[in-house]
């Protein structure tokens, strides 16, 4: 048998750790936001511009990032995942102004945007086609397992170290995860730039830019969520540190099952725009409860909220790379993921600088938790719009 029908489980680790690490900077700054900000004198819009800017360096970086992925070798782009993340950890670890920490963040944006491409490329060339969606489903959930992580680990390790020890822990950590990537991944020769210049061409199917909007809508909302969900908890509801950074937790508890459950789901040949109009729905429902709570001053909304949030958009991403796989061409799925990640990384960029701003010029947070519901609804919108554009093809048919 070949390679590609023996994919191991130590791959697909290598994988969900490629996807999660990454995020570490920002979900570290979400879940020790109170104290980054006191130490530091930032404001809200400028802690709003640090998650802002690490999604816009991602943003820029895809499309190129997207073609790379096509071409080099596998253990290349773990280089520039996990040492990139590390780099970027490293220098918040040694932060004392704002600007030192605004450098940390542009410079973790290339190692989250290749990440999609990168695992994307490997699951398409290495895993039999009908495990292809269960393969996505738990290589994305290593997001989610990051928020997880971050949650809990954050605030304990400042606590003790102070927020910068905590970061250079996370730097350790993902040096680690790089020396376990290089021996589960072969090595492999590059593919020459004149043989990628031979491949198919053309213009990408109107589906995926279709998926780029959704992701674009879904990601706004979801960083801005993530973002500001700890502070949010600790100043509206008077939430301590570590039990603001445990609400993030939760959310990445569901958020690891959900993306696996709807991988399974598109495994059994469910349509990818029923999908992705049922998220979006259970995300409106998610984002009234995180703002009811603070104009009720209802706790018990805030875990009901956080709970849609990580079952409903946090499981968008495995359904639109999953279909992604389908309608793309295999030697394309780079450029095609890097389209993806562009839109997605976009609306991670804005989502969070939108909230901070809107907070600070209303001194409240409802404005910005109504701007994300109305981005879910767009998000309901374009599903509708896919479903109509004609995907009901027999989405079982994964690698065709």
């Amino acid at each position: 048998m070949s390679e590609v029908g023996k994919p191991r489980v130590g791959l697909l680790v290598v994988l969900a750790a490629a996807m999660g690490v990454g995020p570490l900077l920002n979900y570290g700054l979400s879940a020790m936001s109170p104290l980054v900000i006191a130490s530091l004198g930032m404001s809200q819009s400028q802690f709003g511009l640090l998650a802002g800017a690490v999604f816009a360096s991602a943003a820029v970086s895809s499309f190129s990032l997207g073609r790379l992925s096509d071409r080099a070798t596998t253990r290349t782009q773990l280089v520039l995942i996990f040492g990139g993340t590390a780099l970027a950890l490293v220098i918040a670890a040694l932060a004392h102004a704002f600007w030192v920490l605004l450098v940390a963040v542009i410079l973790a944006g290339p190692a989250q945007s290749i990440s999609n491409p990168t695992t994307n490329r490997v699951i398409v060339t290495r895993v039999p086609p009908r495990m292809r969606p269960g393969w996505i489903g738990v290589k994305q959930s290593g997001v989610q397992a990051s928020q997880l992580f971050s949650g809990l680990f954050f605030p304990a390790a400042a606590l003790w170290l102070g927020w910068q020890g905590a970061f250079g822990v996370a730097a350790v950590i993902a040096l680690g995860l790089l020396v376990y990537g290089f021996a589960q991944v072969p090595s492999e020769t590059p593919v020459p730039r004149a043989a990628e210049e031979n491949r198919s061409g053309g213009p990408l199917p109107f589906s995926v830019w279709l998926f780029a909007g959704f992701a674009f809508f879904s990601g706004l909302g979801m960083q801005a969520t993530n973002v500001y969900l700890p502070l949010y908890t600790v100043r509206e509801l008077d939430f301590p540190l570590v039990l603001a950074g445990a609400a993030a937790g939760v959310s990445g508890i569901v958020g690891v099952s959900s993306r696996i459950l709807w991988g399974r789901r598109m495994a059994r040949g469910a349509r990818p725009s029923g999908l992705l109009f049922a998220l979006a729905l259970g995300a409106v429902v998610g984002v009234l409860c995180l703002m009811g709570a603070g104009v009720w001053h209802q706790p018990a909304l805030i875990w009901i909220g956080v709970a849609l949030h990580g079952a409903t958009v946090l499981g968008a991403n495995v359904i639109t790379n999953a279909a992604t796989l389908v309608v793309v061409p295999a030697d394309r799925i780079g450029v095609a993921s890097g389209v993806l990640a562009a839109g997605m990384y976009t609306g991670f960029s804005l989502g969070p600088l939108i909230m901070g701003v809107l907070a600070d010029a209303t001194g409240s947070y409802d404005a910005g938790w109504l701007t994300v519901g109305a981005g879910y609804l767009v998000c309901a919108g374009l599903a509708l719009w896919l479903r109509r554009y004609g995907a009901r093809r027999p989405w079982t048919s994964f690698g065709a």
